[in-house]
């Protein structure tokens, strides 16, 4: 090593400093401009619903078996003709997601069988304190255009029969 070398790489690091000094600075005024986010990223969780307002999620819980944070929660109850929430024979009554848990990993989005779970490309998640970090099926459901539209819905009997939850098509990218 001779004794000019140390000269050289100091010169070549001041070169990179004042060659960034005149750089236009990459500043996002963030809460009133937000970043674009990337086509693939994994936000908050978004519960689906179907075209005429009924909830996608059938409370299988293969979301739940499939996260391997153990951060989702489901409980399952029945739908009748009175008070249907989903068209299959069963609705998740109880549906939580613990975000201090969630390492958004997307495994319960591929696990869900009638996609039902999405991860959106919200990614303000903040929170004061535990409680306020447990999203409720109330928080996650995608809202809906018309009051109507909302469940429980009332459906003439034996319009949605066991077999009632639509053929999939393979997934878009």
């Amino acid at each position: 090593m001779s004794a000019l070398e140390p000269i050289v790489e100091l010169v070549r690091g001041l070169g990179t400093t004042l060659k960034m000094m005149f750089d236009r600075p990459v500043t996002i005024e963030y809460p009133e401009e937000k970043r674009q986010v990337r086509p693939r990223f994994r936000g908050r969780h978004i519960l689906r619903r179907y075209e005429n307002g009924l909830e996608r999620c059938i409370g299988c819980s293969l979301c739940a078996a499939a996260c391997p944070a153990d951060a989702i929660f489901v409980e399952a109850d029945e739908n009748t003709d009175e008070r249907r929430f989903s068209p299959g024979e069963r609705y998740a009554s109880t549906y939580e997601i613990n975000m201090i848990r969630c390492i958004f990993c997307g495994y319960c989005e591929d696990a869900c069988p009638t996609e039902a779970i999405v991860l959106g490309d919200n990614y303000e998640l903040s929170f004061y304190d535990r409680r306020s970090s447990i999203y409720t099926k109330d928080m996650l459901l995608e809202p809906v255009p018309s009051p109507e539209m909302l469940t429980p819905q009332k459906t003439e009997p034996g319009k949605y029969t066991r077999r009632s939850v639509p053929e999939m098509n393979d997934p878009q990218d």
